[in-house]
């Protein structure tokens, strides 16, 4: 077995979205697909290894976020099946309410950024529940639900590594500095955590996280983000409570994880390529909705 990193350059950027190749005894098994604006930059990554389009028959998505799954449907197209959580499935085989929900989040940039989203035919999706066994190209492939940035979302264990989506948050190459993606609308803070604790309890040699590339102290990483995790939500909560509208808020938090990246000894170079990859309003607007539910559940229960 074989796995490669391909680098889908999205916007002309390094480093920001991946795809895994990974070669079975059977021939070459795709891990996201990435959005159709990123379709050229992953035929020459599987053309630098030997592979063209036709070659994938099948595609895994940990979760159906555009970055990781927006060319589904040009995969099912070229005779790929996919893979993917059953919460998402529906909203692979009707894209509607998914496109409407990013436009939300994304505006006027939703051609820019995703390009063209084509539906998923039926019979080329298998809907997958936690447990469930891919078995394509001679290599077995568990998913394992792992909600938190999403509910959506699986990871996908290869014997002793996993294709972690965003569940193990975001680390570019060459850093040690951890980011934390809690896009609307669906984070949820206690459900992560508890996948953190399910992926620590895997005794996994490496992670792959979509964003980015392979992270091999697994353990450390993982204390990490659970770390984070507690402290941008908290962040988030004590900034909410005094009342910071939300434009004050995300410079306010923009300005906090700088003052952590230099902790970590990030220069504004490497600090503005995780921001690109990882928008702080984005993070900002999915915790402080997730406050905001919890603040209208506490009201309703008493």
């Amino acid at each position: 077995m074989d796995v490669y990193t391909l680098d889908l350059q999205f916007l002309g950027l390094p480093h920001v979205i991946a795809a895994y190749l990974v070669v079975g005894p059977g021939g070459p098994v795709l891990v996201e697909s990435g959005p159709s604006t990123t379709l050229e930059s992953l035929r020459v990554g599987l053309a630098a290894h030997g592979y063209e389009p036709a070659d994938i028959r099948h595609v895994l998505l940990t979760h159906i976020h555009l970055d990781h799954a927006g060319a589904a449907g040009w995969w099912a197209r070229q005779g790929a099946h996919v893979y993917v959580h059953h919460l998402g499935a529906p909203h692979l085989v009707d894209p509607s309410k998914l496109l409407t929900s990013a436009a939300r989040i994304y505006g006027p940039q939703m051609e820019r950024l995703w390009g063209e989203v084509l539906a998923v035919p039926v019979d080329c999706l298998t809907a997958l529940y936690d447990g469930d066994q891919v078995r394509a190209c001679g290599l077995s492939f568990t998913a394992l639900d792992t909600p938190g940035h999403a509910r959506h979302h699986h990871a996908f264990r290869l014997e002793d590594i996993a294709f972690a989506g965003d569940v193990a948050g975001i680390r570019l190459p060459g850093s040690r500095l951890v980011s934390v993606p809690t896009p609307p609308p669906e984070f949820d803070l206690e459900a992560w955590r508890r996948s953190l604790e399910r992926l620590s309890a895997e005794k996994l040699a490496a992670v792959y996280p979509t964003h980015f590339g392979v992270v091999s102290d697994v353990r450390e990483h993982l204390d990490t983000l659970d770390r984070l995790l507690d402290e941008a939500a908290g962040f988030v909560r004590a900034r909410l409570q005094a009342g910071a509208a939300r434009e004050d808020l995300i410079a306010e938090y923009t300005a906090w994880d700088r003052a952590r990246a230099n902790a970590w000894q990030v220069g504004e170079e490497e600090f503005q390529a995780y921001a690109a990859t990882n928008p702080h309003f984005m993070s900002v607007d999915g915790l402080s909705r997730y406050w905001s539910k919890r603040l209208e559940a506490e009201t309703s229960s008493s």
